[in-house]
């Protein structure tokens, strides 16, 4: 299998490319099918009905697993190696843990409206950068996770792939830069509100629906931390 990198994605080293279960894949194209398919799969399961707490670390490692378990061996374990974005492997579960004691403050203390406390835990998620791979699409998967517990919504996160350069993926990338800086406002504005309600009724998922496009891509960028949002993922 021989792996190709867009812009945006984060290069998985060789014994995290080892851990690729289909053997019969070669093609990157196969792969990133075969990841959607594995995708829509959880992301079906997670909102049927209420799974888990987003702010339990053990469930944001259930997520992470059940999202890839298809299709890669380490999926729900924390990497064990630094990437060009994120902090220190050995730093992961101290800078996690953190993280979701800040969150739940800022939901107990009202500090912001729902939809910005989920694109903060979004953007937060990101830039530990937990896991080997597949971080964007996560950290994506659990803001809906989080905002349909707060507030019974999900984010429409917009039309179009992020494989190639597009309007939309530059936009995310803009706006994650100015969340490393504090404001998640352009955030706000890409992400739209569902009217949906989530677990009540799940938006569907399919791999051309405007939800899983942003969900589903690998070249999703993930942050601009560290100056490297432009080879992360």
């Amino acid at each position: 299998m021989k792996f190709e990198y867009a812009p945006g994605a984060t290069p998985i080293d060789p014994d995290e490319a080892a851990g690729l279960i289909p053997a019969h894949l070669t093609l990157q194209r196969e792969l990133n099918e075969y990841e959607e398919a594995n995708i829509l799969e959880a992301t079906e399961w997670l909102f049927t009905r209420r799974r888990g707490d987003p702010l339990d670390e053990r469930f944001i490692h259930t997520v992470h697993r059940r999202m890839f378990d298809q299709t890669w061996n380490w999926a729900g374990q924390a990497r064990r190696s630094d990437k060009n974005i994120g902090v220190t492997w050995s730093d992961i579960p101290v800078q996690l843990r953190q993280m979701l004691g800040d969150v739940r403050a800022q939901i107990e203390h009202r500090a912001y409206r729902p939809s910005e406390i989920a694109a903060r835990y979004h953007h937060r998620l990101v830039s530990i950068h937990v896991f080997p791979n597949g971080n964007g699409r996560h950290a994506r998967v659990m803001a809906d996770l989080l905002l349909a517990d707060l507030a019974d919504q999900r984010f429409e996160w917009g039309r179009g792939s992020l494989q190639a350069t597009s309007d939309l993926r530059t936009s995310y990338i803009t706006a994650l830069q100015a969340a490393d800086n504090g404001d998640v406002r352009p955030l706000l504005v890409s992400w739209k509100l569902s009217e949906r309600a989530s677990y009540k009724a799940p938006i569907p998922l399919s791999a051309d629906s405007m939800t899983s496009a942003f969900f589903f891509s690998a070249a999703a960028p993930c942050s601009a931390i560290a100056s490297a949002c432009a080879n992360s993922g």
